[in-house]
């Protein structure tokens, strides 16, 4: 029998933590609750209020973040024989009767991390804010980049489940502890060769108040996806494998690079003396570049056809 846990992490949720873990069903026999230094007690409120006895409660002494709430719970999932485990949040917005859809893929060994998807009834995306639809369309756009699974939208999204082989590879100490845990998660799974499936969801949007600010994430998110893209490419292309496409890319790049610094030379000294730019000269500055993007496209479609199909865990 493949043995199911729920890691709830807990910070500012005591409204609705205790309906979120009465939602859950018999199908999970272990639920973790993490009490990342919650200003509201939500894990002393959870100790005092819920008599079910899969309920075990973890208290952080200090905030680490819903990435560290997270790994916590895996940790302890892992510890007493959890074979999947599932992440919701406490705050409501997940419907935990959606777990056995988050779980029967992994156990019929067809993905190793299942995740949440709540564009893909496009019917219901019209009740998400605005801003947020906005912003979850450029994040998604930026994760496939780095992470490589461009099969994967809504990344974001924090209702996942994982297999617990993936759990014992993950470098519990390099991964991102906060807003970036769950896009820095994905590129963690690329480098393992983990299958991602999207799960399609509905969201719930009710009187709960994001911790998040916009304005503080942005250069964060943004250099750590850099820095997630290079990696891959490194791992992937040149590390672990060699192929076309790791020719490709290095050579796009010089040619496009190549292009535009010699048109922009020869233009800068034609312009200075008041000559004319040949043909010749506008055509060997355009070439590189429209061959240099062929090189670039080419490299796309083949790191595009080269997401992880192949599940990495034991059945």
């Amino acid at each position: 029998m493949t043995k199911v846990a729920v890691v709830i992490p807990c910070y500012r949720v005591q409204k609705h933590i205790c309906g979120v873990i009465s939602s859950i069903g018999d199908e999970v026999q272990s639920i973790y609750v993490i009490d990342d230094a919650c200003p509201e007690g939500s894990g002393d409120f959870v100790r005092d209020n819920v008599l079910d006895d899969r309920v075990t409660v973890v208290w952080h002494e200090e905030n680490a973040g819903v990435g560290g709430a997270v790994l916590t719970g895996y940790a302890k999932a892992l510890s007493e024989g959890a074979d999947i485990v599932v992440k919701i949040d406490g705050d409501g917005q997940m419907d935990p009767s959606l777990i056995n859809e988050f779980v029967a893929p992994i156990a019929r060994g067809e993905a190793d991390y299942t995740k949440g998807n709540r564009f893909y009834d496009l019917e219901k995306v019209s009740a998400m804010p605005k801003l947020r639809l906005f912003g979850n369309a450029v994040l998604s756009f930026m994760t496939k980049f780095s992470s490589g699974y461009w099969n994967i939208f809504d990344p974001t999204n924090g209702y996942t489940a994982i297999h617990k082989d993936l759990i014992t590879h993950l470098p519990f100490s390099k991964i991102s502890k906060r807003y970036f845990f769950e896009t820095d998660m994905l590129f963690r799974l690329n480098t393992l060769r983990a299958v991602v499936v999207d799960i399609p969801m509905d969201a719930r949007y009710e009187d709960e108040v994001s911790n998040l600010k916009i304005s503080d994430i942005v250069g964060e998110f943004l250099r750590k996806h850099l820095r997630n893209f290079f990696k891959r490419i490194f791992y992937n292309y040149y590390l672990r494998d060699m192929s076309i496409a790791s020719i490709e890319l290095p050579v796009g790049i010089l040619m496009i690079m190549f292009g535009i610094f010699y048109g922009v030379a020869n233009w800068t000294v034609n312009s200075g003396v008041g000559v004319e730019t040949s043909a010749g000269t506008v055509m060997l500055a355009a070439l590189p570049i429209i061959i240099g993007l062929q090189l670039i496209l080419a490299f796309l479609s083949f790191d595009m056809s080269s997401t992880p199909r192949r599940i990495v865990h034991r059945r």
